[in-house]
């Protein structure tokens, strides 16, 4: 009993604590600045601060896919200011990919708040005689190993969507990692490379440019942005779908009161016009769940994505 109304009493200095608005809150991320996840990670922390009356600051943690990050909150204390913008490779691929990522996804995580997609796209250089998607899977059988693709490194979803593409059309198409979008992107936009799947984020300005030629989003609908490109489902792939989702995550021990409380106002700020609009903007869906929900999500996502690198019999050291 005496246990039970000293657990109560902190988890009431703590939610007293946070309504003074004098802690500051940490929203780390494992990417450098200027990518779509270190954005999300930015406009969340303004509205989240606007929302809460606390101060929420990004902190940048880059390395190993984004589980330098995770590994870092699995060994942080639960005091209900800490927390990961954690991305989906990090969070159910790496731990498959990796001998040893610090971490373990299903066990040392407070599973807040899923927050946003970013959803993917199909893109080939132009120079490729092909316009649609069904074109590419008919060259790609034609010219069996003629055909490369880029991805932003080895174990990402970049890499490991295009593979399960491959898997699914029977074609051979060969793989060439960069260290992240941007040099990836230059080298298809170059024709170094011939095909591409990356966030809009990565591809959108060259595709509006005519420096890249979209084929088919792999989103689970179509893109507001680009309303008359297909999926890669309706086109015939069944049920696939590739999203590099993002959501808040914590320490495992954080008190129930502040889990709730930061997903309930995520969900509010993820849902605002003001969001949704700026999300747009960077190629971002909103898309929010409770916090049972979320952990079901990423549960079933470890499931799938340790499944896919197992058939892709990736492993980096």
């Amino acid at each position: 009993m005496k246990r039970m109304m000293l657990s109560l009493l902190m988890a009431m200095a703590v939610s007293c604590a946070y309504a003074q608005g004098d802690k500051v809150n940490k929203i780390i991320v494992g990417f450098p600045p200027g990518q779509a996840t270190d954005q999300v990670a930015r406009l969340l922390a303004q509205q989240l601060s606007r929302e809460l009356n606390e101060n929420f600051i990004v902190e940048n943690r880059p390395g190993q896919g984004g589980s330098v990050a995770l590994a870092a909150l699995a060994r942080s204390e639960p005091d209900g200011n800490t927390m990961v913008l954690a991305a989906l490779a990090s969070l159910v691929v790496n731990p498959h990919l990796y001998k040893n990522v610090g971490y373990a996804t299903l066990s040392d995580f407070e599973l807040v708040s899923l927050v946003a997609d970013l959803p993917m796209l199909l893109v080939v250089n132009p120079e490729v005689p092909v316009q649609s998607y069904s074109e590419l899977v008919s060259y790609a059988k034609a010219h069996p190993g003629k055909l490369n693709y880029a991805s932003s490194g080895n174990g990402t979803l970049s890499h490991l969507g295009m593979e399960e593409l491959k898997r699914h059309t029977g074609t051979q198409i060969a793989h060439i990692p960069y260290s992240g979008s941007a040099r990836s992107m230059m080298d298809v936009v170059g024709g170094g490379v011939q095909v591409a799947i990356d966030t809009v984020a990565a591809t959108q300005s060259q595709i509006r440019g005519g420096k890249l030629r979209l084929l088919a989003t792999t989103y689970s609908e179509r893109l507001p942005a680009f309303p008359d490109t297909p999926t890669v489902a309706e086109l015939g792939v069944k049920d696939f779908r590739l999203s590099a989702w993002l959501g808040i995550i914590m320490p495992k021990g954080t008190p129930p009161a502040r889990v709730a409380e930061l997903n309930a106002a995520a969900l509010k700020v993820v849902q605002s016009p003001e969001v949704q609009s700026k999300y747009a903007a960077l190629g971002a869906v909103p898309r929010t769940m409770s916090t049972p929900q979320f952990r079901a999500f990423v549960e079933a996502e470890y499931k799938r994505w340790g499944e896919g690198v197992r058939q892709a019999a990736l492993k980096v050291d």
